[in-house]
């Protein structure tokens, strides 16, 4: 954590976090210690965006894909006909086939326009994360973190 400086005409830095878990952590046992929260803010500075990849992306997997949420979204529209036309299960059935049909295909003519042979899930990570409070609740919070962090230490 780094020393204390302002950030603004109203917030104070009370601590520097090289990880977001941690800065969470520190969030999660101000709450603990009834610490009114809703003045806390966590900035990452340093923004870059992270690409994780989750695995190939195959014509086998897209279908399958495709025909899950199609059957899912002809789950959801052969319910609504069920409830206007009662007692027809057939809209259901009819419904989840269709779906299945309609997502495959979808996802199959996706998957042969796409130019990619991968999955991946993108986000934004920092450099770093401050942990600012408002001005008047940052002797609080101060005393409350090193509490915490002394009782930690302690306790090992």
């Amino acid at each position: 954590m780094s020393e204390r400086s302002t950030i603004g005409p109203h917030k104070v830095v009370l601590g520097t976090y090289s990880r977001h878990e941690a800065a969470q952590n520190a969030v999660d046992s101000l709450a603990e210690h009834k610490f009114p929260v809703e003045h806390v803010t966590i900035v990452g500075t340093g923004l870059k965006l992270e690409e994780r990849i989750l695995g190939r992306w195959t014509l086998g997997r897209a279908l399958l894909t495709g025909a899950g949420t199609g059957a899912w979204i002809g789950l959801l529209i052969g319910i609504i006909f069920w409830v206007v036309t009662p007692w027809v299960v057939g809209a259901v059935i009819s419904g989840i086939i269709l779906g299945i049909l309609f997502g495959a295909a979808f996802s199959a003519v996706a998957y042969l326009l796409q130019k990619r042979g991968y999955m991946s899930a993108p986000s934004v990570v920092a450099d770093r994360y401050d942990l600012l409070v408002d001005a008047e609740f940052a002797d609080e919070a101060r005393r409350l973190l090193s509490a915490v962090v002394s009782t930690s230490e302690s306790a090992r």
